[in-house]
């Protein structure tokens, strides 16, 4: 019914920039939340960023390096991650809560996942 499609991911030195994609399909009426999520090995998936009307909230660690922004019309969400540093290799997750045709309330839906690793 839904699908999350990242794109973006892979290998970058530290100090390097990446930008990480996502577009949401299906029949979707609306989409309250959209936000990225990461899970390094071994430690449990910890929020980046999250975008909902306008309003913006990022993960300390991330704070003015990244840059979340998203496109209503095209139902994308996009992370800028500059001064990637190693401690940001994870693989990055895509969420967005979405209100589906014919559904009564709200659900959360996630991406497969793109690998972003940061080494020199």
């Amino acid at each position: 019914q839904v699908q999350l499609v990242e794109s973006g991911g892979g290998l970058v030195q530290p100090g390097g920039s990446l930008t990480l994609s996502c577009a949401a399909s299906g029949s979707i009426v609306y989409i309250n939340i959209m936000g990225w999520y990461r899970q390094a090995q071994g430690k449990q998936r910890e929020l980046v960023a999250t975008i909902t009307a306008g309003v913006t909230t990022y993960a300390d660690s991330v704070k003015g390096r990244f840059s979340i922004s998203r496109d209503n019309a095209k139902n994308t969400v996009t992370l800028q991650a500059n001064s990637l540093k190693p401690e940001d290799t994870a693989v990055y997750y895509c969420n967005a809560r979405i209100l589906l045709a014919g559904a009564s309330r709200y659900n959360d839906y996630w991406g497969q996942g793109t690998q972003v690793t940061v080494s020199s």
